[in-house]
């Protein structure tokens, strides 16, 4: 199956058997982003992290009281 990363728009081939495969094609909604761009992301995300100035918004997770 040839899928085209999101980011950087380069053609990669993958196998037809895998989940992956069958999760883009059975759901549009997911995406393929190949593991360059996805390491890039991860680092800079870490590194912005680090510097103290970037803050993630989780989901507030609520407490059930039963």
């Amino acid at each position: 199956m040839r899928v085209k990363c999101v980011l950087c728009d380069e053609i990669h081939t993958i196998e037809n058997e895998t989940l992956l495969a069958k999760r883009l094609r059975n759901r549009p909604i997911h995406t393929f982003m190949c593991n360059r761009c996805q390491e890039r992301i991860e680092q800079r995300t870490k590194e912005r992290l680090a510097s103290g100035k970037f803050k993630l918004y989780r989901d507030k997770q609520l407490e059930e009281e039963w």
